[in-house]
């Protein structure tokens, strides 16, 4: 018998033959490796139970083996399920196609964005051109030495989309600021929020109060944001009571409308300037490190679908020390930025592994080098910026990493 040709993946579907314990079956499909193969076996026991036990991936030429075999042991191929088998052919246009599509749909948010902004102010950040705000005290003030790193394209764009935005990664990573400084270059005012265990109901969504001797409604951070175009940003979301989220639940749709049921069911419409974000660190991708963050609730899968959920990790140690260069120009110099970039690491690493009970943000290690050249003395500056924040075991265990990387004076 001729080996079967493979040129055209015909040979893609199912293997089946009848046996006195059930139907046996292989599948044949393409892997991800160009020019081989998925091969995965089971037998249905007449119940509807047919789990896969053999799961393996051979090249073109182990596969012609497998046809003769399979041949001669008596299975014959399923055409009906061969059509729902995607063909190489197909795979491969898959991309090309996506990224037509694509470039259709980019074109068509920008054109949608300019002309919702019309003549008003727009600011570029990264690719995407975010409509500016009209200016208030709230406005975070702008970090000259920010750097908005390619990853956060899709959250800027998500952003001027009014998506809601959760931002998830340890303590330290960059998450409020990032949204701080999005919203300081374009001029929209911020409130936040912090999930602290003292944050109350009353304080995110309001209360009745008595003034003068009268009765008066106070609003929440949340109806102030919405009716003035504010963003909020919900801080540590995974330490919130449970009448908070079930209170942010009804405005994570895009136009979704918070009802004050305290106020005689009175309806908040979002102003549409509104943004609603929220950070967390140990919920979805992160909830492995839930451990580390004591007190954190799980959020089911419904809460967390309403979100556009993005983990963020640390600067790696090339852009962190950009960050260095840029915040303590001139004075900073490469050399010492990629040292002090690489001690941040070591610490970070060591967290992760967790020897060190405490994270290290940028902005510590920003103090720190501040502090430094200051002094001329990184164990002295390190004392007021690390050293006393952390506890004794943590400040002995950086004190080692920082003598790894640099040797103490002569």
């Amino acid at each position: 018998m001729n080996a079967p040709e493979l040129t055209e993946d015909e040979n893609l579907g199912l293997y089946q033959r009848a046996t006195e314990h059930g139907a046996e079956w292989w599948r044949v499909s393409v892997a991800d490796r160009p020019e081989n193969y998925r091969l995965e076996h089971g037998v249905d026991d007449g119940n509807g139970a047919a789990a896969v036990d053999i799961d393996l991936v051979v090249d073109a030429e182990n596969l012609r083996a497998k046809l003769k075999k399979w041949r001669r042991e008596g299975f014959a191929i399923d055409a009906s399920d061969a059509a729902s088998v995607p063909t190489t052919l197909e795979r491969v246009a898959f991309m090309p196609e996506l990224e037509r599509v694509a470039a259709l749909a980019s074109a068509a948010r920008h054109r949608s964005t300019t002309g919702a902004a019309g003549a008003a102010d727009t600011v570029r950040i990264g690719r995407t051109d975010v409509p500016c705000g009209v200016g208030n005290p709230l406005v975070p003030r702008v970090n000259p030495a920010y750097l908005f790193s390619e990853r956060f394209n899709d959250i800027v764009e998500d952003i001027v989309e009014n998506r809601r935005v959760m931002l998830i990664g340890h303590t330290g990573a960059g998450k409020t600021s990032l949204i701080e400084q999005v919203a300081a270059s374009s001029r929209h005012g911020v409130l936040r929020s912090n999930m602290n265990g003292q944050t109350t109901v009353g304080d995110f969504v309001g209360f009745w109060t008595v003034k003068g001797g009268e009765t008066i409604w106070v609003d929440g951070v949340l109806p102030t944001a919405m009716r003035e175009g504010l963003w909020l940003i919900v801080d540590e979301i995974d330490f919130a009571e449970p009448s908070i989220l079930a209170a942010l639940t009804s405005v994570l749709e895009p136009h979704g409308r918070l009802v004050l049921k305290e106020k005689g069911n009175e309806i908040v419409a979002p102003h549409p300037a509104f943004r609603l974000f929220a950070t967390a660190n140990a919920v979805g991708a992160m909830s492995q490190f839930r451990h580390l963050y004591q007190g954190a609730n799980l959020m089911n899968e419904a809460f967390l679908d309403r979100w556009r959920v993005y983990l963020l990790d640390y600067l790696s140690p090339t852009e962190e020390a950009d960050v260095l260069m840029r915040t303590l120009a001139p004075h900073m110099t490469r050399a010492l930025a990629d040292t002090l970039a690489a001690i941040a690491a070591d610490c970070r690493a060591a967290f992760a592994r967790e020897d060190l009970s405490s994270a290290f943000s940028t902005r510590r290690l920003l103090d720190w080098a501040e502090l430094m050249l200051r002094t001329g003395d990184p164990e002295r500056a390190a004392g007021p910026a690390i050293y006393a924040k952390v506890s004794p075991e943590d400040a002995a265990l950086i004190r080692g990493i920082v003598r790894h990387h640099i040797a103490p004076a002569a």
